[in-house]
């Protein structure tokens, strides 16, 4: 009896079927599959029924969802880049990093991070919109301009990673800093756009610096991307410890401690400060997931969120969008669940041709 090649009957099983069948339901089975969302850096606001994510991209990436899984380009921060940033970053390369979104007094204030790798020729600054949605006609992001700057050989830490926090008092706070000598706290003044005067700074978390390292080296302190959250009476201070960026090989890791203060000390599970090096593990890399990180943490509805990027080994180490649930343990301490980064995905739908 002949039989046709494997290879043939499949195509002709299928048109048999798709006779039977609505077009459009034809048209979904030979459908690509979905391409999970890929964002460094993600942070989020929600405005009515819709959540918005940043992160780290052209302009500063946006996307905007009802569900968190299903992810749709929505525009950018910039159209190009700040006037400003290459008169305070030469070797800036276009991509605005780190970013953080709050809302404050009925507008937005996006921050953002311009840089260059391994350099602390860098600045924070924010721009500002009165909503998210880009249908309203209300929509636009005014720039401010820079809040912050790192000057080489003047400043020994590293002007980018912002995440802003209001302490129980309405004052806030910025927090920020990679690598160099650790991470900084700043308040800031009512407009949320400059530094308050006169200043008030706080070293929250260091790491192991090696003596006799050139002050504008980043050096060996492998630490970034503070966020705090205020939850059960505690200010929790998230930071990411190892190597972003490198696919497999990053070795990126989130640690936590916390503090009844928002400008500390915060103290790890052993009571050691991280301003001295401490720091409890949260959430390390497995096999899967090699490297993860550069977390922020929200309560949307009722429910704690922990979101951030992890590498996906299994995609040549291309960075996913995470968002997992945020509990909290008898001493309450955080805790979430490693088996959430294979069971959370999210989607990107089809992309915009502007995106």
């Amino acid at each position: 009896m002949f039989r046709l090649p494997a290879a043939l009957r499949r195509p002709l099983a299928l048109a048999a079927t798709c006779l039977t069948l609505p077009l459009a339901a034809c048209a979904d089975s030979d459908a690509k599959p979905q391409r999970q969302i890929d964002v460094h850096d993600p942070v989020m606001a929600k405005e009515g029924d819709t959540y918005y994510l940043f992160s780290t991209g052209p302009g500063i990436t946006i996307y905007s969802s009802t569900d968190m899984k299903q992810w749709k380009f929505s525009g950018r921060g910039f159209d190009t880049e700040p006037t400003w940033a290459k008169a305070v970053s030469p070797t800036f390369g276009g991509h605005l990093w780190a970013p953080d979104i709050i809302e404050h007094d009925g507008h937005f204030y996006l921050y953002y991070s311009v840089s260059a790798f391994g350099k602390n020729t860098s600045a924070i600054g924010v721009t500002v919109s009165p909503t998210l949605d880009p249908e309203s006609p209300d929509y636009g992001w005014e720039d401010r301009g820079i809040v912050v700057q790192s000057i080489p050989h003047r400043d020994h830490w590293n002007a980018i990673d912002p995440a802003i926090i209001f302490d129980r008092d309405g004052t806030p706070w910025m927090s920020f800093g990679s690598f160099w000598e650790g991470l900084k706290l700043v308040k800031l003044d009512p407009s949320l756009t400059q530094l308050a005067e006169p200043q008030v700074w706080h070293t929250i978390a260091r790491g192991d610096r090696q003596k006799y390292q050139p002050v504008d080296k980043a050096g060996s302190e492998e630490l970034e991307a503070p966020f705090i959250f205020e939850k059960n009476g505690y200010y929790y201070l998230f930071i990411s410890r190892g190597l972003c960026c490198k696919g497999d090989d990053s070795t990126y890791r989130l640690a936590v401690g916390r503090s009844r203060s928002v400008t500390g000390p915060y103290l790890d599970k052993n009571g050691v400060d991280m301003a001295s090096g401490g720091g409890t593990s949260l959430l390390d890399g497995n096999k899967a997931w090699p490297g993860l990180g550069h977390n922020s943490a929200y309560t949307f509805d009722g429910e704690d969120y922990l979101v951030l990027h992890a590498y996906e080994s299994a995609d040549n180490g291309l960075q996913k969008l995470k968002i997992l649930d945020l509990e909290w343990d008898e001493d309450l301490w955080p805790v979430v669940d490693p088996a959430q980064l294979d069971t959370f995905k999210a989607y990107k739908t089809k992309a915009s041709k502007t995106e």
